[in-house]
């Protein structure tokens, strides 16, 4: 059972993959979870170590996916480990709710913040913000129809103008501001810590999506574990350095207060300049992280093409752009039409965030427990980079995985029971689809 690659030569490398997976983590949640954090944890060191525990919890997946992804490279990722593990049924909603939640929940919510911040520089009127995001889908999606070779500079550009302007906040908020006297830290709240975590692990939130282009990738059994590594440690550093200068440059009180974290600091530090460069900043980062995850979503889309005849239309893959050009355009037909639900409900952007999470951490605990189905189901097959200290460390990805579904599903509520019942639209088309 394994779904047809149409795909053309592996076009990807170590320093294009490391560019895609870097620009779709560090988007604008970066901007507003350190407040979050340093409100529940109530002390810089414990902000800190939190932040510092995220990256650790990273590399654990990441060392599970290392496995996966260069044992099984292919451009349905999630996708095709599932496929393998589970059978169809499991992969088919996988790629329904990816495709009508996850991916593209992700991409309006990330054009939205794009909207919101071009919008505080060149307004449009009412409503700027769903101007600009729509337009930015249409402008991000075509620009891959064209081809992965330009969608993959154009994703380098972005991803290295947003390190630059991280590492310029960085500088001013450890350099050019005051030191604020640290505060005596007091105990957090029981469960506070965990709190802290689930706004941690969603700025984290983005490194898996490797597994997508692992087919694009040149040299594969070698260079995954080099992407997987190097993307989780820029963005663990980054992470921890952008705290570090907020808590310097604003303290824990005024950063747990801030209603625009970077924007007070680049202000203290520099004036009004500050905040009409962070806004621009904060465009650059969400604009980057939407033009990744289009390129990773589309694949996913491609892949159910390749295995239900019902979407076989979306398994189409253009050769001479080297892209799957019916995934792309369907996924943003959905896009669109979720900024458009957005921008009539004025409501619809923040259910986003709440309604993505539960099927998002439902899946990732799935693709964890595949990689020990897979172990014993198929071990003839080649393990060029195995996890090391099998089987304590996929087991302790997979506890982390569920603890995560659990506080999704008791924290987001009302959210929580949209996304899933658009994932359970998924299942009268999986029978339409096994009849087929």
């Amino acid at each position: 059972m394994t779904a047809k690659i149409g795909i053309g030569r592996p076009t990807l490398g170590v320093v294009d993959a490391v560019a895609l997976i870097v620009g779709l983590v560090v988007g604008a949640g970066i901007f507003e979870t350190p407040a979050l954090v340093a409100v529940t944890t109530r002390s810089e060191g414990v902000a800190l170590l939190i932040w510092l525990l995220g990256g650790g919890v990273s590399l654990v997946g990441a060392l599970c996916y290392g496995e996966l992804a260069t044992a099984y490279p292919h451009p349905g990722g999630n996708y095709y480990y599932l496929l393998r593990a589970f059978g169809k049924e499991v992969a088919f909603l996988f790629a329904w709710a990816r495709m009508t939640v996850i991916q593209t929940g992700s991409i309006a919510l990330l054009t939205f913040v794009f909207g919101d911040y071009v919008s505080r520089l060149f307004p449009l009127g009412d409503y700027s913000s769903s101007v600009y995001a729509a337009a930015a889908i249409v402008l991000l999606t075509g620009l891959n129809l064209v081809g992965i070779q330009q969608g993959k500079w154009v994703q380098n550009l972005l991803t290295i103008s947003k390190v630059l302007g991280f590492l310029l906040v960085i500088v001013a908020g450890l350099a050019f501001t005051p030191t604020i006297q640290a505060r005596p830290a007091t105990s957090p709240e029981p469960g506070a810590l965990g709190a802290a975590m689930i706004f941690v692990l969603s700025t984290y939130g983005g490194w898996n999506e490797a597994a997508y282009i692992s087919a694009e990738l040149r040299s594969v059994e070698q260079n995954m574990v080099r992407v997987l590594f190097w993307s989780v440690g820029i963005i663990t550093g980054l992470y921890l350095l952008i705290n570090l200068a907020f808590l310097r440059g604003l303290g824990l009180a005024g950063t747990a207060e801030s209603g625009a974290v970077a924007a007070d600091l680049m202000q203290r530090a520099v004036g009004e300049s500050g905040a009409v460069f962070i806004s621009l900043l904060i465009a650059v980062s969400a604009l980057g992280a939407a033009h990744a995850t289009i390129i990773t979503g589309a694949r996913t889309n491609y892949a159910l093409g390749q295995d239900f005849s019902l979407f076989s239309f979306l398994g189409r893959w253009q050769e001479r752009g080297n892209t799957p050009t019916q995934a792309l355009l369907v996924q943003g037909g959905i896009t669109l039409t979720l900024v458009l639900l957005g921008t009539l409900t004025r409501g619809g952007f923040e259910a986003m965030v709440d309604y993505t999470a539960p099927a998002f951490w439902c899946f990732f605990l799935l693709s964890g427990v595949s990689l020990f189905v897979l172990r014993q189901r198929e071990p003839q097959v080649t393990r060029p980079f195995q996890v090391p200290l099998y089987p304590l460390t996929p087991l302790l990805f997979c506890a982390i995985c569920a603890y995560m579904l659990w506080s999704s599903l008791a924290y987001t509520g009302v959210g929580a029971l949209a996304g899933v019942g658009v994932l359970l639209l998924g299942v009268p088309l999986l029978m339409q689809a096994r009849r087929q």
